[in-house]
């Protein structure tokens, strides 16, 4: 069956998981980002971590051997700053967090404070301490609104893992009894500013991500076709659990690209549908409860 490629569509692309573990790239990532911008197929990396500013990303994409540029990122510290300016413009906001967060606020024309503030915000960080927990208890309890960059309770680091954004918000909710706004994956707000900024409608975005938690569950939720890759955080074990299932299941982003490339580049999801994927692809539709772990190995 020969199917033509889609005129319009595009990628949001999830990073840790997907296109390096740590400090190496992920086998078939950098074909896969070159073959995008060669073809001119729209595409963002999302990330929830709010620490680095998106040249800060970049340099780190470059390093590892992706020629991308600013634009194709977008952080959850953008995406913070963009709703907190759209709710309350020129406000103020005392921030628990870093350098990426800190410079997208004020991009977004918010002053950081530490007396009195809008919003108490909290991204990730090392400087967490319980002087900055005490200080921010005070001024929820006083009014301010709590904002997160994003729920996620662990961060992946070269030595394991480290408490993430969400584990730090957990405190101040349980302290305060106030809940907290999450703007990050799978928050809509986070994902359709992203969508929106590729210029592309629901039916004309794909999100590609490693965790069924955050970025599977916000492309289903929002409408996006998804797909899984198994390099990251999700295993083909995992998927049985989940009441909401992915459009196609890879190994990774190099059999995703394989995929791509057989049928001209069309979206994965056309391939999916008219059921021409190469068997070593695993696709959504297809009942994960009674297909063989085996089937959702890499090619040999």
């Amino acid at each position: 069956m020969q199917l033509t490629a889609s005129p319009k569509f595009g990628f949001l692309i999830d990073m840790d998981g997907v296109l390096y573990r740590g400090t190496e790239l992920i086998p078939g990532a950098d074909r896969f980002i070159r073959e995008l911008c060669k073809r001119d197929i729209p595409f963002r990396f999302l990330t929830n971590n709010s620490q680095r500013t998106r040249r800060d990303v970049v340099a780190r994409l470059v390093r590892l051997g992706l020629e991308v540029e600013d634009r194709h990122v977008f952080t959850s510290a953008m995406a913070t700053a963009r709703f907190l300016a759209q709710q309350k413009p020129g406000g103020t906001a005392y921030v628990i967090g870093e350098g990426g967060l800190l410079t997208a606020l004020h991009q977004h024309g918010y002053a950081v404070v530490d007396h009195a503030p809008d919003y108490v915000v909290v991204g990730e960080g090392r400087t967490f301490n319980l002087e900055l927990v005490e200080a921010a208890v005070r001024m929820i309890l006083g009014g301010a609104k709590l904002i997160a960059t994003n729920m996620d309770p662990n961060c992946p680091t070269q030595n394991g893992l480290r408490p993430g954004c969400g584990a730090m918000v957990a405190m101040l909710e349980t302290a305060t009894g106030v809940k907290a706004f999450s703007v990050g994956k799978p928050s809509p707000v986070m994902m359709r500013a992203a969508r929106k900024e590729l210029g592309l409608t629901t039916d004309e975005t794909c999100m590609i991500g490693d965790t069924m938690e955050t970025d599977i569950l916000g492309g289903a939720q929002l409408g996006f076709h998804t797909v899984l890759v198994l390099s990251g955080g999700t295993k083909a074990e995992d998927l049985p659990r989940y009441a909401y299932r992915p459009d196609v299941v890879v190994p990774s982003i190099a059999e995703l690209a394989d995929m791509m490339d057989v049928y001209a580049w069309c979206p994965p999801w056309r391939t999916a549908s008219a059921k021409v994927c190469p068997a070593s692809f695993v696709l959504g539709p297809t009942s994960f409860d009674d297909l063989p772990v085996a089937a959702m190995s890499s090619k040999e």
